[in-house]
């Protein structure tokens, strides 16, 4: 079991900037990829951003050049800085590790972006 502790979420106005944090219970460096997803009400999850355990990074288009996804392997955390933030951007953003064929989940961290 990858157990994976999120934080960082908050409110914030258009245009500023939010890090996300996502702190894993291994060694990162045995997980094959993590990534970001996020989840608005009343709508599906969406893909936002991963980065592999060998670095490889990929991205939504819609957070692209905004969004830059990073990792620590030495505090075994990832990290999403979100930069420009818009009212669209405003969900649940949600961390994942894949770990061979299994797939975990954090929590959740809630991100308001509202004047």
């Amino acid at each position: 079991q990858v157990q994976l502790v999120e934080s960082g979420g908050g409110l914030v106005q258009p245009g500023g900037s939010l890090r996300l944090s996502c702190a894993a219970s291994e060694n990162i460096f045995s997980i094959n990829a993590m990534d970001w997803y996020r989840q608005a009400p009343g709508k599906q999850r969406e893909f936002v951003a991963t980065i592999t355990s060998g670095g490889s990074t990929n991205y939504a288009d819609s957070v692209k050049g905004r969004f830059t996804i990073s990792r620590d392997n030495a505090k075994n955390t990832v990290y999403l800085q979100m930069n420009s933030l818009k009212p669209e951007d405003t969900a649940v953003y949600y961390c994942s590790a894949l770990r061979g064929l299994a797939l975990y989940w954090g929590q959740g961290t809630q991100v308001t972006v509202s004047s």
